[in-house]
């Protein structure tokens, strides 16, 4: 037997799209502001290292809640049920925004450490 919901989680699906591009949108701003005073202060102090911890988690965590939500409610709509929705959808989506996460903080550290023409692969060819 199919298991068809009564009433899909269109909205859901839609406000999890919504927070998830706005929360980018944020993180992208971060990011910009972020290189720049890296330029600005070209030396090396704490204070780039404190504005990371500080200032990316928030936008960050917009856009893992964004894509749980998004994730969980499109599975719902193709007929999963609920709680396997959830299970399914929750650790996905919190596992791959861990691994960016730890991406991003590791690059953001090469950067830091070596410059940010250190990560320019359009000269190695």
């Amino acid at each position: 037997m199919y298991y068809y919901p009564s009433q899909p989680p269109y909205f859901l699906l839609i406000l999890g799209l919504f927070v998830a591009l706005t929360s980018g949108f944020a993180l992208s701003g971060t990011l910009k502001l972020l290189v720049q005073n890296w330029q600005v202060n070209s030396t090396e102090n704490s204070q780039t290292n404190s504005a990371f911890k500080k200032q990316l988690p928030f936008p960050f965590l917009g856009i893992t809640i964004g894509i749980c939500l998004f994730v969980s409610s499109g599975l719902e709509i193709f007929g999963f049920p609920n709680i396997l929705a959830l299970g399914i959808g929750l650790p996905l989506s919190l596992g791959t925004c861990l691994l960016v996460w730890f991406q991003l903080g590791s690059m953001l550290t090469y950067a830091e450490r070596r410059g940010m023409k250190s990560l320019d692969l359009d000269s190695l060819s």
